[in-house]
């Protein structure tokens, strides 16, 4: 299945140049992906973004490291501006590698001297997910302590970030009911970006105003709906993490374990973005809120050095895979400007079209 369309079917429109040439920075929303240390793939996109001046962020939707993300570049932007956002994101996936300097998840010898990045033969690793598989999270009694609450609490003021600029919307998955939900700013604390990177077979859920919350990727990875509904601007920028197609079928036990949280986390985010192929086939004559999916505009930046990286090394937070990531993210980021800066505002760069086939 085809990523993209070309950039251009020919020169722009006159309007179209008129509306490009502007000085006013252009209105964009990102929606970010999770997918555990994979997200310093997206460290590395928004790094890169951030140095565009063409570019003003209006909001953002984030679910698991997305979501971190996001509240860390928010924050950030409030404090410090662009670069302070930069230096925060910097300063939050550092603390992170601190943190997993003493980490039990570690590359085996034999992943090292094959140049793997996974954690496929880490004894720790390998006991962990078979543990998973038989034992709940709450067999080991009370939950504890988890490190990325004191980076997070460090690095965001949440009192701070409860009124600031940049929207946020942040998925989070109600165990009792199966149903996301989303949390906006003055919602927003450590303990609903840790409910939404919330994996259920490794940590108990954690619990916001009485309700049991999971990963938000089971409802929203993430959830296009509120930047269509409560924001202006019409093109969104997709930062993916969980590869949509792969060529090859999964043939071992973490290969196909894989590929199901793959599929099932893509779900809800396929369904909205098929329904705005939809709508936008007939937005001239749609109204209300019909005609608001119908005119977003989507773009994708993807990397397919995402997609030959096993699922364990998404438990891998070493400091020089994380800045592999991000030296990867901006690299894609820089790909997608040079080819596409001047079709947002005007055109979808992201051929969801391709995605009504078969249907």
């Amino acid at each position: 299945m085809s990523a993209e369309v070309e950039a251009s079917k020919g020169p722009l429109a006159a309007s179209e140049r008129k509306e490009r040439s502007s000085k006013e920075p252009l209105l964009v929303d990102l929606a970010l992906q999770g997918g555990g240390s994979h997200g310093a793939f997206t460290w590395g996109v928004l790094d890169r973004l951030l140095e565009e001046e063409g570019f003003s962020l209006e909001a953002i939707s984030g679910t698991s490291a997305g979501a971190m993300n996001a509240a860390v570049l928010a924050f950030g932007l409030l404090v410090g501006g662009r670069e302070g956002a930069r230096n925060a994101l910097h300063s939050f996936w550092r603390r992170v590698a601190d943190a997993a300097t003493f980490s039990p998840f570690q590359r085996s010898p034999v992943d090292r001297i094959m140049g793997r990045w996974s954690l496929d033969y880490s004894p720790t690793y390998i006991a962990t997910d078979l543990i998973a598989r038989l034992v709940s999270p709450y067999a080991f009694g009370a939950s504890g302590s988890n490190p990325l609450r004191d980076i997070l609490t460090d690095l965001v003021d949440f009192e701070r970030l409860s009124s600031g600029r940049i929207k946020l919307f942040i998925t989070c998955t109600n165990v009792r009911t199966g149903r996301g939900r989303v949390f906006r700013n003055p919602e927003i604390s450590a303990d609903v970006l840790l409910a939404s990177a919330c994996l259920p077979t490794m940590f108990q859920a954690v619990y916001i105003d009485g309700e049991p919350y999971w990963d938000g990727g089971y409802s929203g990875d993430p959830t296009i709906a509120p930047l269509v509904r409560e924001c202006d601007s019409h093109d969104t920028l997709l930062v993916q993490i969980n590869p949509i197609f792969r060529a090859e079928a999964p043939v071992t036990a973490q290969e196909i374990n894989n590929r199901l949280n793959e599929v099932s986390f893509n779900a809800t985010l396929l369904k909205e973005l098929k329904m705005i192929a939809l709508l936008r086939r007939v937005a001239d004559q749609a109204d209300g809120e019909g005609r608001q999916w119908g005119q977003m505009r989507v773009h994708l930046i993807r990397s397919d050095l995402l997609g030959t990286l096993g699922a364990s090394s998404k438990l891998n937070a070493e400091w020089d895979f994380l800045t592999l990531l991000r030296d990867e993210g901006r690299r894609a980021a820089d790909e997608f400007i040079k080819a596409h800066r001047d079709d947002v505002g005007v055109r979808s760069t992201f051929d969801i079209d391709s995605l009504l086939e078969g249907n």
